[in-house]
């Protein structure tokens, strides 16, 4: 069954290609279907799941015995909340591309695509197969970008994202490989559970440098964070959902996933250089964004500052001798929650900035004021986004943030405290969006119409989303945290 919920967008995608008179809207109509489906396969796949179980739905097929490589997928606690938020983010961005016109079928299958890229890495336990996912998915967004962005700009920017992102990965496949060097399997299970690399002195620096770097650009973090500004700004307003609220996780999630379990002690040795970076990136992308007139620039930027928490709480979870086994567990936890949390935040958020774009041709914010009047459910959706992603409570980012300051305070308590201020400066920045656009004497460079039928049938339920976690976070924590602990463990042997 989960093989079917990998590859079903892309076997649908296939049979678009081999229907080349299919109507537009029957194609767009189709992708709708296949998203809604596969989100109904995957809420079954989270129904029949015993958090307890540990890695479920499990598939171990060899693929490259040479290597002892294989077809290896399972979900447990780290991965599936991941897989369903990927599942909402892509039928909310299918039935937001309803109104598509151009090169329709085209453009169908490339999101098809991605979703099968998407999933497929969140349920791999293989570092080849991972791997094979984490390129694709470049390439695939690649085409987004340079294919469906804004003008003559977009394909530069598609270049810059794709030469950046495609050596990072390059980097990342040295790490592997010297994973695979050490331990003699690229299966991430065994790898784990043997640890190949402990005590390997530099040889095991050096792959946890290879890991890291080629992961922290995916993230991306400072200093691997200048292609993500400029891919966002010229993507269209579904290539900047998909790339900040799943392609961005890939690299957490490596972290989670791979790094810490297999790397303990390494990972140990070298934690208080993550925690500097993961602050860094909380600060700086903050301030950055808060300079920013630019509005989609400025929600780039704050990807860069909501990753950052990420990275601090990973950074924190290895700062054993100055942390309990429960402030780490809380640590891993809180990534997680704020990977699903920031996907669908940023997710509505860069949908919204598309609904701004097709009204008014620009993302200045400069160009708009007033807009709360002539379009209120646009200015509330707006707003509840923006709240939620400067941490208020009641919404999902509370829940993660909080988590991550309270599993980071014990270990790492100087780092956490300048990273609160991280907080400050969001809420700064997103408040000032607010004023500029949705208040004073109403301003516009084209039409001010509110938010059709459409583009809320894709938005409010993610926003939706965001308000159920806040206020009913258990459902989704009681799946992450025996995963969690698990990671914990591993990192303290």
């Amino acid at each position: 069954m989960l093989s079917v919920v990998v590859f079903g967008p892309l076997a649908v995608g296939l049979v678009l290609l081999a229907l080349p008179r299919l109507p537009d809207p029957a194609v767009r109509w189709t992708w709708v279907a296949a998203s809604a489906a596969d989100l109904a396969l995957v809420v079954a796949l989270w129904i029949r799941y015993d958090p307890r179980a540990g890695i479920g739905y499990e598939a171990n097929v060899p693929w490259i015995p040479t290597v002892s490589s294989a077809y290896h997928i399972g979900v447990d606690g780290l991965s599936l909340p991941l897989l369903a938020m990927t599942a909402v983010l892509f039928l909310a961005c299918a039935v937001y591309s309803l109104r598509q016109k151009e090169r329709v079928r085209a453009y169908t299958v490339l999101f098809l695509l991605l979703q099968t890229v998407s999933l497929g890495l969140f349920v791999s336990l293989d570092l080849i197969l991972f791997f094979v996912f984490f390129d694709v998915s470049i390439v695939a967004m690649y085409f987004v970008i340079a294919g469906w962005g804004h003008g003559e700009r977009a394909r530069r920017s598609a270049l810059m994202f794709f030469l950046y992102t495609f050596l990072g990965s390059l980097v990342l496949l040295l790490g592997f490989i010297g994973l695979y060097l050490a331990g003699g399997t690229f299966d991430i299970v065994e790898l784990a559970a043997a640890a190949p690399l402990d005590g390997r002195g530099p040889l095991a620096g050096l792959v946890l440098l290879a890991l890291v770097v080629g992961l922290a650009v995916k993230t991306p973090t400072v200093p691997f964070h200048t292609w993500l500004p400029p891919a966002h700004t010229d993507a269209p307003a579904v290539g900047s959902a998909i790339l900040a609220g799943v392609l961005l996780k890939m690299g957490t999630y490596g972290f989670v996933r791979i790094v810490l379990p297999i790397m303990p002690e390494t990972w140990r040795q070298y934690a208080w250089v993550i925690v500097v970076v993961g602050v860094v990136s909380v600060i700086y992308g903050a301030l950055v964004a808060l300079a920013q007139t630019d509005l989609k620039r400025m929600i780039a930027y704050t990807s860069v500052n909501h990753m950052g928490y990420v990275i601090l709480a990973v950074g924190a979870a290895g700062l054993v001798a100055g942390s309990s086994e429960q402030a780490r567990t809380l640590a891993v936890t809180g990534a997680v929650t704020q990977m699903v949390s920031h996907g669908l935040i940023t997710g509505a958020l860069f949908l919204l900035t598309g609904v701004l774009y097709a009204r008014g041709g620009t993302y200045e914010m400069a160009a708009y004021g007033g807009l709360a009047g002539p379009a209120p459910r646009f200015a509330l959706l707006f707003a509840a986004a923006a709240f939620a992603s400067l941490g208020l409570p009641g919404f999902s980012g509370f829940i993660a943030e909080f988590q991550i300051f309270a599993g980071s305070l014990d270990g790492a308590p100087v780092p956490t405290v300048i990273a609160v201020f991280g907080v400050v400066l969001t809420a700064a920045l997103f408040l000032i969006a607010l004023h500029r656009v949705f208040l004073g004497p109403t301003r516009a460079p084209g039409a001010t119409g509110d938010v059709t039928a459409v583009e809320a049938s894709a938005i409010a339920p993610l926003v939706l989303l965001i308000v159920v976690i806040g206020v009913f976070p258990r459902f989704l924590l009681d799946v992450i945290e025996p995963a969690a602990r698990a990671v914990a463990e591993l990192v303290a042997r």
